[in-house]
């Protein structure tokens, strides 16, 4: 799996254009399924809170329910101008908050298991030099 490192910004700015991206394939292949639109959050969170630089590590589980709320937009199937967008948001953002919930604790698991290898890493040559 490739490693790269983004920033907070980037990592953000590559979950909303991966589940925008991931929106147009539900759309064109799935009619619309934010079940599936859901289940390929999931990754996309993982994915971010992965990939993110150490020193910026708090912001990938701040940037997954955004990530969300940017791709679900489109497929969210409000009508009837901004009002009847608005409403297909808020209702499809209500309805499969488990997806969200679930993509942003993957996210934030990550995050913490990460920070607890970075601390274990730093305090390991302390531990070996007091020992010897």
């Amino acid at each position: 799996m490739p490693r790269p490192r983004l920033t907070g910004l980037g990592g953000g700015l590559f979950a909303c254009a991966a589940m925008v991206l991931v929106a147009g394939i539900c759309w064109l292949l799935f009619d619309s399924s934010l079940f599936v639109y859901g289940l390929l959050f999931v990754p996309v969170a993982a994915a971010a809170a992965l990939w993110v630089r150490p020193a910026d590590l708090i912001t990938a589980p701040i940037s997954a329910p955004i990530a969300f709320a940017a791709g679900v937009w489109p497929i969210s199937g409000g009508s009837g101008g901004f009002g009847g967008q608005l409403m297909g948001l808020v209702s499809a953002l209500s309805l499969h908050a488990g997806w969200l919930y679930a993509g942003t604790l993957v996210a934030a698991l990550i995050v913490v298991v990460r920070k607890a290898v970075l601390i274990g890493k730093r305090r390991l040559p302390r531990r070996t030099a007091s020992t010897s």
